[in-house]
């Protein structure tokens, strides 16, 4: 029986690693708002699966680090200075 992280199974075919997501972010801070979702890929410095790369983007709208502008361009919003700021303010906090 395959174990829950064997990355032969179906399910992981397209996760990426830790790496990829590192890459695919630091690419997106050095060029935020200058592609669009397929071109990004299509000039990422290393070469993936399309579904891996979806992934990824997905992974980062969910997160809040990047957008997509009305024209459907990706932009890096995350800055963990301003997330630390608000975080620390008491009358911010979820009760």
């Amino acid at each position: 029986m395959p174990g829950i992280h064997d990355v032969t199974t179906p399910d992981n075919k397209y996760q990426p690693n830790l790496s990829t997501i590192r890459m695919v972010e630091a690419f997106i801070k050095e060029n935020s708002g200058k592609y669009k979702k397929k071109a990004l890929w299509q000039n990422l410095p290393k070469k993936m699966m399309y579904q891996t790369y979806c992934n990824i983007i997905d992974y980062l709208l969910e997160s809040n680090k990047i957008a997509m502008d009305k024209n459907g361009y990706v932009v890096w919003i995350w800055d963990p200075e301003i997330a630390k700021k608000y975080l620390l303010r008491d009358d911010l906090a979820i009760k």
